[in-house]
């Protein structure tokens, strides 16, 4: 069903964020696996800040656990409204960015 509106949600942390001693981002998608949402995507970056804070690199010495991890998934508004409240406990504190958005091509299905 081309041109079908769907839902994305982007949820900016750290690599050192954590959900009951374990990784925030792994314990996300775990979250996400189990709740069948439709696709789901954690991007480690190279590079970045949160919070106005300064910026981050893998190159430097002393990023140690700093530096950005970014969450995005997409699937039914119904879906998304449904995991949301989970996602904003276990994120308390962190940017998530809700779009509707338009898929081009595939399908939730």
């Amino acid at each position: 069903m081309p041109n079908a509106m769907a839902v994305q949600v982007t949820i900016y942390l750290n690599e050192a964020d954590q959900w009951h001693h374990r990784p925030l981002h792994i314990e996300i998608l775990n979250y996400l696996n189990k709740e069948n949402v439709y696709a789901a995507t954690v991007t480690h970056a190279v590079a970045g800040f949160l919070g106005r804070q300064r910026v981050k690199t893998s190159h430097l010495v002393d990023a140690g656990g700093k530096l950005p991890v970014v969450i995005t998934f997409v699937d039914t508004d119904e879906h998304v409204s449904r995991v949301l409240p989970t996602l904003k406990e276990m994120a308390a504190h962190r940017l998530l960015v809700r779009e509707n958005v338009i898929l081009e091509q595939g399908n939730l299905d």
